[in-house]
């Protein structure tokens, strides 16, 4: 490690990650939680083990290519530059990075913070398409979510060489676009093809409201969300840089922690701006919902994605007002799609994290124009063109349309939905006897449906 001031700087940083990937896993347990309370009794059990499936699921394909994905694909590749196979190689499951590793105490702990936003990713997802997908057809878009489309728009969007970053000049300190818009964009690719629950709508179109079974589990669980975002904010921070450890891009005698992008930052602003994104987003939605408690708690989840681009120089006050800007348009959005396409999008997860992260690269594109997007030499500054463009880019082309190509080839082969007997009687009977009784049981509940 060199010196004792460097050796305890590794320590200091390794710990830091690991704290950090501890709280975000909060983050899991209330996306649990909260899907089982929003979803029907007969449901719990398929919505649980749907959710909790995914961490293996993408926490092995991250390991195996996900993470090479990162570090490989910055420039595009063929945009900026070639693909970074030495940069690749050094994160590939055969390095010796990617084990037990007394040289390098570092990747191990990094990698689990992007894993852990892989996993994020995936459960937003999860949530919107509760009681009529099949498992298996989830986990296959969990791994493509989690483990190839997200981690391609971190490599552009996320990186400190990323191209969109170096062109564009794309600023997404603390995620609206990266995880948010892009898990909004691909649920809704798969809800346009999955279609909405059985009962979700009128015969003459009018939807109805499928109500939280349990709305204390809701609450909880987007408390546990709240506080596992927090640490999510933490983890996007390098902790501490001398000044001389970026190409002398910082000058001074100060040791600093940076953004992603290696800009100077400080928890203090992660604190401020956090509270006060959340406090907004809070408010408005009490506010335009009626005082509705599933929109009020989800509209302080919106605020916080909202103001999430610009977090790391917004003032604290300019992060209250996005974040009520980001809630309202999210619960007015909701309600607009659902009754003019007819999406049933069980839990608001579309707008509370798709459009409100949307919204928020494009506001921080006019609140920080002429911001520097990186402290590299070079780089494009933050402007509202190139914000739009990185949305555009989050959710549609790497959120959208994979996911709305992918359900319609399983749609075709029939693997998407499950048969509608199954969705009557509930997914949680998911062995079902072929008898006159099981028949029987399934006319008699489309009977008490309609």
């Amino acid at each position: 490690m060199g010196n004792n001031l460097d050796a305890l700087t590794t320590v200091f940083t390794e710990f830091y990650y690991w704290v950090t990937v501890v709280f975000m896993f909060l983050i899991h347990v209330g996306f649990c939680m909260y899907e089982v309370g929003a979803s029907r009794w007969r449901n719990h059990l398929h919505t649980l083990m749907k959710n909790t499936m995914l961490i293996p699921l993408v926490t092995i394909t991250f390991y195996f290519f996900g993470w090479w994905i990162y570090w490989a694909l910055p420039n595009g590749p063929g945009i900026t530059g070639p693909i970074l196979w030495d940069m690749g190689a050094a994160n590939t499951p055969w390095s010796p990075n990617m084990a037990t590793h007394l040289g390098d105490r570092i990747t191990g702990v990094f990698w689990a913070a992007f894993l852990l936003f892989s996993w994020t990713a995936a459960s937003i997802v999860s949530g919107s398409v509760i009681e009529r997908i099949r498992s298996s057809a989830f986990w296959i878009h969990a791994v493509l979510i989690g483990s190839v489309f997200w981690i391609i728009d971190a490599a552009w969007g996320w990186h400190y060489g990323g191209w969109m970053v170096q062109i564009l000049g794309y600023h997404d300190a603390y995620a609206s676009g990266v995880i948010h818009a892009i898990a909004g964009g691909y649920a809704l690719g798969i809800l346009v093809v999955l279609g909405p629950r059985i009962g979700k709508f009128a015969a003459d179109g009018t939807p109805r409201d499928i109500l939280p079974h349990n709305p204390w589990l809701v609450t909880i669980g987007l408390f546990l969300i709240y506080t596992g975002f927090w640490g999510f904010y933490a983890a996007c921070n390098v902790p501490i840089i001398a000044p001389s450890g970026i190409d002398g891009l910082i000058t001074g005698e100060t040791w600093t922690a940076t953004n992603i992008y290696l800009g100077p930052t400080t928890l203090g602003a992660i604190t401020f701006n956090f509270l006060m994104s959340l406090s907004g987003g809070l408010l408005m939605a009490y506010v335009v919902s009626k005082g509705d408690p599933f929109w009020t708690y989800s509209g302080g989840l919106a605020g916080i994605i909202t103001a999430s681009a610009g977090n790391d120089l917004y003032h604290p006050i300019q992060a209250m007002i996005i974040g009520g800007i980001g809630a309202y348009l999210a619960f007015k959005l909701h309600y607009f799609v659902e009754r003019k396409f007819k999406i049933d999008d069980a839990v608001g997860a579309v707008a509370v994290h798709g459009y409100a992260g949307f919204i928020g690269l494009v506001i921080c594109g006019f609140v920080l124009w002429g911001y520097p997007s990186s402290p590299y030499d070079g780089y494009a500054t933050v402007n509202p063109l190139g914000q739009f463009l990185g949305a555009i880019i989050m959710f549609f082309v790497l959120g959208f349309l994979p996911a709305f190509i992918v359900s319609k080839i399983m749609a075709g082969a029939g693997v998407l939905r499950i048969p509608r007997e199954v969705e009557l009687m509930g997914l949680d009977f998911k062995t079902l006897e072929e008898s006159e009784e099981s028949r029987e049981n399934f006319r008699q509940a489309e009977k008490a449906l309609v």
